[in-house]
């Protein structure tokens, strides 16, 4: 009693200073951790409100995707800087494609291409770091990726996990980072274009086990869970809670279940987006945030072309272009493309000039991402590279402003500060500002 009266009678016990206790206390934060992080200088908490986006479809492109031989052609560059295809022009006066991406070229006017992005990470891990966190890569700390992020900041919709990866989750940077493993990915776990009977891992129940037989098992587990609980708290036995009452949820719910049933959709559909890897994906990306997944990230192909990097085009981008344009035409058509935003992202770009393998190396120093609904403009290039592809020309585009750019559709200020380990206040993304220039403020 004395050590409450000593608190309450101390300066902390105002109203203003009792309520920043009870929500540091929310989001894992005990009293002695909250005093460290204020003695290191207040923690900027700022809500996070649904924004102009409701939801989010990263489409990654791993291995460092090709400006030149996609978004961005060069077409009176030398032959040795152009490369293998010729530019085609779009649905938008002044904005060409390569050839490859005929498809996109009809439906440019759905979205901004960005030809300006820039870092300095040539290694893969290192740029896939990047456009996973908005962070360069820290020896010292691991930065939480976007789906760990949005997972945080609004948790779950509809009875549906707030990220979802399909098939799998892509590689390290794509986790939880310095948050609670319960902001994790929903892995599909199998690839929804292997077969026909594809079906979501731990969405179905083990022959022989009915939904009696389920919930009795739950009750039990329960009584386990809360015997161990009482004995030990840690991180990795809340968040396994976590996951459990989200199985459990999606197990027993139907509507989660039919959320990732791609037979609910006709084969008119799956030919409209292509009976492959990159259309079933899509399509299941897009049942995903119908249904009221937040975040979808999936991944396409190998786009590593150190070697005959015209091959390597031929093989991958006419089912990406298919499926990219049929899924920003189908959202449209449904009405949703306006609140989904739709990212295209890879590691990196490629070199300007041709190998003597036919084939482009590793070039961070500028590359082509693209957004598209989410309160995003309609029908724009933003920012340019140079006459060979080499360097930023015009309106270069950092991580962080990406990021930050991302985040803002979605209605996360990335200028809060969560609690890394220490504890200490880290900025969701530090440094970078929003591109306000792709930015319909129309929609907002």
């Amino acid at each position: 009693m004395n050590g409450c009266s000593n608190f309450f009678n101390s300066g902390l016990a105002n109203r203003r200073d009792f309520m920043q206790v009870g929500f540091a206390a929310g989001i894992g934060l005990s009293l002695p951790e909250m005093l460290k992080v204020q003695a290191r200088g207040q923690a900027k908490f700022y809500e996070s409100k649904e924004g102009v986006a409701k939801s989010l479809i990263h489409i990654y492109l791993p291995g460092g995707m090709a400006h030149q031989e996609t978004f961005d052609p060069k077409p009176y560059a030398p032959s040795e800087y152009r490369g293998p295809f010729k530019a085609i022009n779009t649905n938008v006066d002044g904005i060409q494609f390569s050839e490859n991406m005929k498809n996109l070229a009809k439906v440019a006017d759905k979205m901004t291409v960005i030809r300006s992005m820039t870092h300095g990470e040539a290694a893969h891990e290192r740029g896939t770091h990047n456009m996973f966190t908005g962070y360069r890569p820290s020896p010292a700390i691991n930065f939480p990726s976007f789906g760990s992020v949005i997972s945080h900041e609004f948790g779950p919709r509809k009875n549906l996990p707030p990220y979802v990866c399909v098939p799998n989750v892509p590689n390290e940077y794509a986790g939880t980072g310095y948050l609670s493993s319960m902001y994790g990915a929903f892995s599909v776990g199998s690839d929804p274009a292997s077969d026909k009977a594809f079906k979501v891992r731990d969405l179905t129940l083990p022959g022989g086990v009915d939904m009696a037989r389920f919930d009795r098992r739950r009750t039990m587990l329960e009584a386990v869970d809360s015997h161990f609980r009482n004995m030990e708290k840690a991180d990795s036995i809340d968040a396994m809670d976590s996951f459990y009452e989200k199985a459990y949820s999606l197990v027993g719910s139907a509507e989660a279940r039919d959320a990732f049933d791609l037979t609910k959709e006709d084969d008119k559909m799956k030919d409209r987006y292509g009976k492959n890897t990159a259309g079933m994906r899509m399509l299941l990306s897009r049942r995903l945030v119908e249904s009221g997944v937040r975040l979808v990230t999936m991944t396409y192909g190998s786009w590593d072309a150190h070697d005959k990097i015209k091959d390597s085009i031929a093989r991958q981008v006419p089912d990406f272009d298919k499926a990219l344009a049929t899924l920003l035409t189908d959202l449209d058509e449904r009405g949703l493309l306006d609140s989904t935003l739709v990212m295209v992202s890879s590691e990196f770009g490629r070199t300007p000039k041709i190998n003597k393998t036919d084939g482009r190396d590793h070039w961070p120093r500028v590359f082509s991402t693209m957004l598209a609904g989410g309160g995003i403009k309609r029908g724009m290039a933003y920012g340019t590279s140079d006459s060979l592809g080499a360097e930023p020309d015009q309106n270069p585009v950092d991580v962080q402003s990406f990021a930050k750019t991302v985040y803002a559709q979605l209605g996360i200020n990335a200028d809060k500060e969560l609690i890394a380990p220490g504890p200490r206040p880290m900025e969701i993304v530090d440094g970078g500002s929003v591109i306000d220039a792709i930015i319909d403020k129309a929609s907002a």
